[in-house]
């Protein structure tokens, strides 16, 4: 007898912890966990990457795949994850995930060039759980995340007319499209009629997001903002007329974070716990960062941070140009960056810092570890974005006090309050805005928050609003479910 629950498998390529090299791994965990306490029977699947296979302790079931594209030898192998204990789905197929590098890029640090393969069969795999052919029970519905799952949804229509489960479908980043020639099309095995090449055709390739957004019964992005913003040129990236064309079906949803973990009351890696309520051990942690950083030990030095990816979406050259300046215009200013990228931008940086001994701190090599220490030590977050979807970054640097200085686009619009003096006199601020995309207003942005960090009464009363404010997953979980539902409706 079938359950009346809900039956969830939520597709990514990554999911925290198993993997993640940005913030798509934090959404969809905390996102399954968030549905599973609303009582929904939820599901993980992703890819078996060689470390993540090497964390499994207990495999409960494992079932032979199909030869998929030419690729024989592959297993699915279910377990739970470490955290959460929801079902968790790895695809083990050697030949096309365990052959070195990262997620996405191959041992030179280059994008590999079999993509394109690697996800068409994570698409494959991830159609037949769906569908009940792989020794467990069908899903109610499947919710794809970002261009790697694209293919699914019409995957499923094709194999399974009018009886496939419904599909939701993510946009985390418009920029990432996952393009494809006609010849590599060819080798991915995915039925596609006359009619259909269209939907997914871009310039002459084929887009796996923009078959995600043409086939999947609903489509999300990860903050109101954002969703508005991709129906423009501006943001769009050339598909700004699909989404506009199912402007009906798209729904913004502000991301959350996971509040018993990015805490400075519970996070396991902060040096000493402190809260809203009382901020003193904040100075112990900043401390702290200074010591292990090997930065001047200063407890009113203004500490700024930068913790992400060095890309030109997150003006990570912007910031190179402006950090000289930002030194020079007072003596005790400290800065310290945490992430890698653009492997030029690693290299500029790490010379900036050799140079600055003592003011600047750069740490090519991303852990939780270091950046949680960094948000509970660290004073300002620098988040430029030439565009941002969500940004999960601000989020945690507001949960442990640390006052983010933003460009208001997307995400950061909807969850950063400005620190106008209206704002400050109603107690509505959260953070700092510059409006361009240049060094000269992301400079007077900083200018703002140090000038508010040198007024310490002020400067307490702003983190303590920062920090008060609802960012957990409640909410946005239950956004989720009236999609859902709306997807199980089937209003096509």
């Amino acid at each position: 007898m079938k359950s009346s629950r809900l039956r969830v498998l939520i597709a990514a390529t990554e999911i925290f912890p198993m993997a993640k090299t940005g913030g798509l791994a934090d959404a969809t965990a905390a996102l399954g966990a968030a549905l599973a306490d609303l009582n929904i029977d939820v599901h993980f699947v992703m890819p078996g990457y060689p470390h993540v296979l090497e964390q499994q302790r207990k495999i409960d079931f494992q079932t032979t795949l199909p030869e998929i594209a030419g690729h024989a030898g592959g297993i699915l192998l279910s377990t739970l994850t470490p955290d959460s204990k929801l079902p968790l789905h790895l695809v083990d197929l050697p030949s096309v995930y365990q052959n070195g590098g990262g997620l996405y890029v191959g041992p030179d640090g280059e994008e590999r060039p079999d993509n394109a393969l690697r996800f068409a069969v994570l698409s494959h795999v991830i159609t037949q759980l769906a569908l009940g052919e792989l020794g467990h029970a069908p899903f109610d519905l499947v919710h794809c995340n970002d261009w790697h799952t694209g293919l699914t949804p019409l995957m499923l229509q094709n194999r399974a007319p009018g009886q496939a489960p419904a599909t939701v479908f993510t946009i985390h980043n418009m920029a990432f499209q996952g393009q494809c020639s006609e010849e590599q099309w060819a080798q991915l095995e995915v039925a596609l009629s006359a009619e259909q090449w269209p939907r997914i055709e871009y310039y002459g390739s084929a887009s796996f997001l923009k078959a995600g957004l043409e086939f999947a019964d609903q489509l999300t992005t990860v903050s109101p903002r954002y969703a508005e913003e991709i129906q423009t040129s501006e943001f769009g990236f050339g598909l700004e007329g699909v989404l506009q064309s199912r402007r009906d079906r798209l729904t913004g949803i502000l991301n959350g974070i996971d509040t018993s973990l990015w805490s400075p009351e519970s996070s396991p890696w902060v040096p000493r716990h402190y809260s809203a309520e009382d901020l003193s051990a904040k100075a112990f942690c900043k401390q702290q960062l200074q010591q292990q950083l090997e930065l001047e030990p200063s407890p009113t030095s203004p500490l700024m941070a930068f913790i992400g990816r060095l890309t030109w979406q997150k003006m990570a050259d912007v910031l190179l140009e402006s950090i000289p300046e930002y030194l020079e215009r007072e003596p005790d200013r400290q800065f310290v960056l945490v992430g890698n990228g653009d492997r030029h931008l690693e290299a500029a940086y790490l010379a900036l810092a050799a140079e600055h001994p003592g003011r600047v701190a750069v740490q090519i090599d991303y852990t939780e570890v270091l950046a949680h220490r960094t948000h509970a030590g660290a004073d300002i977050l620098i988040h430029g974005s030439r565009f941002e979807p969500c940004g999960l970054t601000q989020l945690y640097a507001m949960r442990f006090g640390t006052i983010p200085v933003v460009r208001p686009v997307g995400g950061l619009a909807d969850s950063v309050v400005d620190a106008t003096p209206d704002n400050l006199a109603t107690g509505d601020a959260t953070g700092f805005y510059f409006e361009q995309p240049d060094s000269a207003d992301m400079l007077a942005g900083i200018d703002r928050a140090i000038a508010l960090y040198r007024q310490p009464d002020a400067w307490h009363r702003l983190q303590q609003t920062a920090m008060q404010q609802d960012f957990s997953w409640d909410s946005s979980a239950r956004a989720y479910l009236q999609v859902y539902d709306k997807a199980c409706a089937r209003g096509s």
